[in-house]
This record gives C-alpha cells, sequence and structure tokens, in this order.
C-alpha cells in the first residue's frame, strides 16, 4: 500500500477542497451534499473533512459529523472515497482505521456509523462487503428517504462493549437523520 499522510480540517480550506473535489464527485455523481452544504457544516461546527495524502497528492477523502451526546457519542461517515484507479489496494480500510483513531482520541467516540444503499447491485453488495470486511455489522431496518429515490441501510461498528448495535437499524437512523436535519439546515 502507498505511504499516506491523514489530515483532518475542521475550517473549510478552498485549495484543499479542490484537491478532494474530483475524489468527491467521481464517488458520488448524484445525490451528494453540495460544496455550499459541506462549507456550512464545517463554518458551523458540525462536519469534518478527512484526507488521505499520497506525495502531494490527495488519494482518499471522508466527510463525517458526531451524533448523540455522552456515552452515546457516534461517528457518523456521512461519505468516504478513494480514487477510482486506486480502489481495492487497502487505502480505504485505512482511511477507516485513521478515521476511527481520530474520533476515538477527539471525540471519544462509542461506535461509528454508515448508512449504505440497499440494493441488489454487484456495485451495492460489494459497497456493503466492504463495510462488513472492516468490522461493521448491517442492519435489516430499510429506510426510505422522501427526497432520494434509493433505499438505505444502516451499518454501525461497534468500539467498546458498552456500544449496542441495533437488531432492526431504526435505532441508528435516528442518529442519521438528526445529522441529516442539522447538515441541510440553513445557517
Amino acid at each position: 500500500m502507498l505511504e499516506l499522510e491523514f489530515t483532518t480540517i475542521k475550517t473549510w480550506d478552498e485549495a484543499l477542497w479542490t484537491r478532494m473535489e474530483p475524489i468527491y464527485h467521481e464517488a458520488f455523481p448524484s445525490g451528494a451534499k453540495t460544496k455550499v452544504i459541506l462549507r456550512s457544516m464545517l463554518d458551523r461546527g458540525i462536519g469534518y473533512l478527512h484526507t488521505g495524502v499520497h506525495h502531494g497528492e490527495v488519494v482518499a477523502m471522508a466527510v463525517t459529523g458526531l451524533g448523540g451526546k455522552g456515552e452515546e457519542r457516534l461517528l457518523i461517515i456521512d461519505y468516504l472515497a478513494v480514487e477510482q484507479k486506486l480502489r481495492g489496494s487497502g487505502i480505504g480500510t485505512w482511511m477507516l482505521k485513521q478515521l476511527r483513531a481520530w474520533a476515538i482520541r477527539e471525540h471519544g467516540i462509542k461506535g461509528m456509523i454508515i448508512e449504505a444503499e440497499s440494493g441488489t447491485t454487484e456495485a451495492h453488495l460489494e459497497r456493503i462487503q466492504f463495510w462488513q470486511r472492516n468490522g461493521f455489522v448491517l442492519t435489516s431496518y430499510v429506510h426510505h428517504y422522501r427526497m432520494v429515490p434509493e433505499p438505505y441501510q444502516a451499518m454501525m461498528l461497534p468500539l467498546d462493549g458498552s456500544a449496542h448495535v441495533p437488531d432492526d437499524g431504526k435505532a441508528l437512523f435516528r442518529y442519521i437523520n438528526a445529522f441529516h436535519k442539522v447538515a441541510y439546515r440553513k445557517s
């Protein structure tokens, strides 16, 4: 695997975003949050941008936020992407390890959650398998958004014995929906 440097920013950096943006749009060509929304999330202190950099080139990126309070603090991975030509090389797993270490150190999280598109295509199954290989547990509940055509399922990585993975996933969508509600709110 490439030698990478992990960075996290909590204030908007236009130059860094310019380097991240191609990976973001390549991985999420439709339905992704706009630059205005992402910038607003950072400006309001509710989101973080993370990069994996190899020799000055951004090769992986993530957008995260926090859900819950105190003992129930969770990291919500809103987006995680690796440059297409480098997928399958271990960089996504490396990014997850970096995100986990950062979130535990900085925020004392008890688990990490994501929402994965729920589908039966090869692409859907590959994404879910990636998360499962990295310890995430797929929940059974299928969530349907009003404004988004595809359904989603929550997945969680508990980080200690106190974090419980709900069987059906509805409880995890309370965190995810609360995060989205704040993210999309005008400042």
